[in-house]
């Protein structure tokens, strides 16, 4: 027999026995932080990895959406219908739903600092490009290519972070990064409204570009080198194996279609709900119109407390609870009424958030493997719904008004609850056929 291992493992280190045992051990000296440590609260890179983070979430998010408030401007200008504006919209989305997993596969070949700077650089230059789009088709195309350009960043953050960031300060992190997102999302979209009101669409897709130019220099400046990341051969066949998997998981694929569907209503609402405010009997400027995404902020709240509506009732539950009052939502922005219609952005708004936390925060229990890559086919079928509801919805508005995308709508909203009753009772029936089993068997439960 081969003589046995006198090494013991610590961490990552490999001891031998006969030096912990020797007679003539060398004096202690106290360990000094090295630059290879997670980063946490009091290193020297930790605050300046949250606010890079903070402003790579704000750029991608502030450009994702620069055109949902002006698209009504932008039909003006350019003489379109909403159906064929709002492509300016999907198209971006569309764009990062398919780029979203073949970059999260070369962020492991290559960085995912690298992939962040190159990702956000581009979109940045195509940002800066498109308001000299001389036609839809130029705006559309760009658009499109700006979409995937930005899908190395959410491709990369997580994992950076988890790389890089002490587990215990984990949280705290990728909350401000998320916060990024949401200040993001809503600053580029009043941001825009408000210029656009004063010189028009091009200035405020200018500005945004410009917005996002300085949070890219930012974030090259300010986010540390990344000291715990190990380059891994990309291998397609692998990545294909485990993406087959996911897919082939019927649970996985309720939870891709749950929230792809509560993006497409969501998805659907915003990009429609400019034409319907800048009519009559409405009528309101350019600029209240992109006030109106401050009630992004009910979304932040909703999500917050997803946590601990799932506590209590489970996440069938929260789901049962995100369906309900989204739907409430649709129906109540159907009344001629500013107070009613706001109030049913923010129930859908507060429905949309609260379902998309509970689906998402479910994935990553789900999978057992490659949980990675089941992220990321969330974010890409999440973002197929964003741009599937804003094309669908701006279809129904031209065919029929507000009321057709509300009807849309409510047809995602009820597959939605459909999918999760569905999941409810095939889960009970399988507990149910495991208890059988067991009782079959003599097996304690």
């Amino acid at each position: 027999m081969p003589p046995a291992d006198t090494r013991a493992s610590t961490g990552n280190h490999r001891v031998d026995a006969s030096a912990v045992t020797s007679t003539n051990p060398e004096p202690s000296k106290p360990s000094k932080p090295s630059g290879s440590e997670r980063m946490s609260p009091g290193h020297p890179g930790y605050l300046r990895m949250r606010l890079a983070l903070f402003t790579a979430g704000l750029a991608t998010f502030a450009l994702l959406y620069s055109t949902q408030a002006l698209l009504p401007a932008i039909s003006d200008d350019l003489r379109v219908q909403a159906d064929q504006a709002s492509w300016s919209v999907s198209a971006a989305t569309f764009g990062l739903a398919l780029a979203v997993v073949p970059l999260s596969a070369l962020s492991e070949r290559f960085g995912r600092r690298a992939m962040m700077t190159v990702s956000l650089t581009v979109a940045v230059v195509l940002a800066l490009l498109v308001p000299f789009a001389p036609d839809l088709g130029w705006l559309i195309g760009l658009r499109a290519v700006q979409g995937a350009a930005l899908a190395g960043i959410p491709a990369s953050a997580m994992a950076y972070l988890s790389e890089e960031v002490h587990p215990k300060a984990l949280v705290g992190a990728i909350g401000l990064f998320v916060a990024g997102n949401s200040v993001g999302g809503m600053s580029g979209r009043i941001l825009t409204g408000w210029v656009a009101d004063a010189w028009g669409w091009r200035a405020a897709l200018a500005a945004v570009g410009v917005m996002a130019l300085l949070c890219a220099a930012s974030f090259r400046a300010l986010l540390p080198r990344a000291r715990h990341f190990t380059p891994a051969e990309v291998s397609p066949r692998a990545l294909a194996r485990t993406l087959a998997g996911h897919l082939s998981d019927p649970l996985l694929c309720r939870l891709y279609a749950i929230g792809a569907l509560f993006m497409t209503v969501f998805g659907g609402v915003y990009t429609v709900i400019g034409y319907r405010l800048v009519a009559e009997p409405f009528g309101l400027s350019q600029s209240l119109v992109g006030s109106i995404f401050l009630i992004y902020l009910v979304g932040t709240v909703s999500s917050a407390a997803t946590g601990k509506l799932v506590g209590r009732l489970g996440r069938r539950g929260a789901l049962y609870v995100a369906v309900s009052t989204t739907a409430a939502g649709l129906l109540l922005s159907l009344l001629n009424s500013i107070p009613a219609v706001l109030a049913g952005l923010v129930l859908i708004t507060a429905g949309f958030f609260a379902g998309h936390a509970a689906a998402s925060s479910a994935v990553s229990r789900t999978a057992k493997t490659g949980r990675a890559q089941a992220a990321a086919l969330y974010q890409a079928s999440y973002y197929i719904g964003s741009s599937a509801g804003g094309a669908l919805g701006a279809l129904a508005f031209h065919a029929a008004g507000w009321g057709g995308t509300v009807a849309m709508g409510l047809v995602a909203v009820v597959g939605a609850a459909a999918i999760t009753v569905y999941a409810t009772r095939k889960a009970r029936a399988e507990l149910r056929a495991e208890a059988a089993r067991r009782d079959l068997c003599g097996v304690p439960a």
